[in-house]
């Protein structure tokens, strides 16, 4: 019995050690890679290249922000996603995952059903605008992947967003 114990706890010890991973979300945690899937940042290209992926994520902007319990977008909003659109219209090798996120208030449920929403409002704008649906997927990760942690409005801000993160695929 003794042999068994300590197998038994070895297995669980390792399969605990395989569960803390801080590199889950790509370089630098949650934040780091902006949503980028792991890709090093040199991959990203030239910030100051109009053709490349870290000049979309830095100087057109890769996310759009949203009122409390809101789908809905904002001028604000609407005058990055058009900048999107017209990026991706002028690349038409990427694709794009639009990401939609919540605040950690209320139920997992509702908040993954409000990420839906806001991605899907994003979508609805990018086809609008002239971008192919088929270069568009969206994903909810309601309050599953927060910005910042804290319990105060300002943390609840920048976590009620949608992230549009570019790919190399043929979506065209």
């Amino acid at each position: 019995m003794n042999k068994l114990s300590t197998i038994l706890l070895l297995t669980g010890a390792l399969a605990l050690s395989a569960c803390n991973n801080p590199d889950r979300f790509g370089a630098g945690g949650a934040g780091g890679a902006g949503g980028a899937g792991g890709i090093s940042a040199g991959a990203l290209g030239d910030p100051s290249d109009p053709n490349s992926i870290a000049y979309f994520n830095q100087t057109i902007g890769d996310t759009v922000r949203f009122a409390v319990d809101q789908s809905t977008l904002t001028p604000e909003a609407q005058t990055v996603l058009a900048q999107q659109a017209g990026w991706l219209n002028q690349h038409p090798t990427y694709t794009a995952i639009i990401e939609g996120h919540a605040d950690e208030q209320g139920t997992r449920e509702y908040n993954i059903a409000l990420g839906d929403r806001r991605a899907n409002a994003v979508k609805a704008y990018m086809i609008s605008q002239g971008v192919g649906a088929t270069r568009l997927q969206t994903v909810s990760y309601g309050k599953e992947r927060p910005l910042a942690v804290c319990s105060d409005e300002a943390c609840y801000a920048q976590n009620r967003r949608a992230v549009t993160v570019i790919g190399a695929g043929a979506g065209v």
